[in-house]
Protein backbone atom coordinates (compact mmCIF):
# COMPACT_ATOMS: atom_id res chain seq x y z
CA UNK A 1 0.00 0.00 0.00
CA UNK A 2 1.19 3.32 -0.87
CA UNK A 3 0.50 6.92 0.99
CA UNK A 4 -0.74 9.76 -1.04
CA UNK A 5 1.88 12.18 -1.58
CA UNK A 6 1.34 15.07 0.85
CA UNK A 7 1.04 18.69 -1.15
CA UNK A 8 2.54 21.41 0.62
CA UNK A 9 0.22 23.58 3.25
CA UNK A 10 -0.22 26.99 2.23
CA UNK A 11 0.76 29.47 4.78
CA UNK A 12 -1.41 30.93 7.35
CA UNK A 13 0.71 33.88 7.92
CA UNK A 14 1.87 35.95 5.21
CA UNK A 15 5.43 35.62 4.76
CA UNK A 16 5.95 39.67 5.05
CA UNK A 17 4.07 39.68 8.53
CA UNK A 18 6.09 36.90 9.36
CA UNK A 19 9.30 38.42 8.58
CA UNK A 20 8.24 41.49 10.48
CA UNK A 21 7.77 39.45 13.60
CA UNK A 22 10.92 37.60 13.36
CA UNK A 23 12.75 41.45 12.89
CA UNK A 24 10.62 42.76 15.96
CA UNK A 25 11.52 40.09 18.05
CA UNK A 26 15.65 40.17 17.37
CA UNK A 27 15.29 44.15 18.65
CA UNK A 28 13.18 43.36 21.72
CA UNK A 29 16.17 40.47 23.21
CA UNK A 30 17.69 41.02 26.34
CA UNK A 31 21.07 42.33 26.52
CA UNK A 32 23.09 39.99 28.68
CA UNK A 33 23.79 40.99 32.01
CA UNK A 34 26.84 43.02 33.20
CA UNK A 35 29.30 42.73 35.83
CA UNK A 36 28.93 43.97 39.58
CA UNK A 37 30.75 47.01 40.21
CA UNK A 38 31.52 45.52 43.86
CA UNK A 39 32.15 42.02 43.09
CA UNK A 40 32.37 41.36 39.65
CA UNK A 41 29.73 38.62 39.87
CA UNK A 42 27.13 38.74 37.21
CA UNK A 43 24.65 41.43 37.80
CA UNK A 44 20.98 41.35 39.06
CA UNK A 45 18.12 40.96 36.61
CA UNK A 46 16.88 44.27 36.97
CA UNK A 47 19.14 46.25 38.49
CA UNK A 48 19.89 49.79 36.96
CA UNK A 49 22.83 50.31 39.97
CA UNK A 50 24.73 47.60 38.03
CA UNK A 51 25.46 45.55 41.19
CA UNK A 52 24.33 41.56 41.75
CA UNK A 53 21.76 40.97 44.00
CA UNK A 54 24.09 40.20 46.88
CA UNK A 55 25.38 43.09 47.03
CA UNK A 56 22.21 45.09 46.47
CA UNK A 57 20.71 43.66 49.30
CA UNK A 58 24.10 43.90 51.67
CA UNK A 59 23.32 48.11 50.50
CA UNK A 60 19.59 47.94 51.13
CA UNK A 61 20.33 46.69 54.87
CA UNK A 62 23.13 49.57 55.27
CA UNK A 63 20.64 51.78 54.71
CA UNK A 64 18.26 50.52 57.23
CA UNK A 65 21.12 50.32 59.63
CA UNK A 66 22.04 53.87 59.17
CA UNK A 67 18.42 55.36 59.22
CA UNK A 68 17.93 53.59 63.12
CA UNK A 69 21.05 55.01 64.27
CA UNK A 70 21.00 58.56 62.88
CA UNK A 71 17.75 59.23 65.21
CA UNK A 72 19.94 58.07 68.21
CA UNK A 73 23.10 60.40 68.10
CA UNK A 74 21.13 63.42 67.85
Amino acid sequence: MKRKPQSKPEPVVSPEILEGAKRALSTDRIKPPGKCVVCSAETAPGSTEQLCWVCRRLKISAWRDVEQTMPAQE
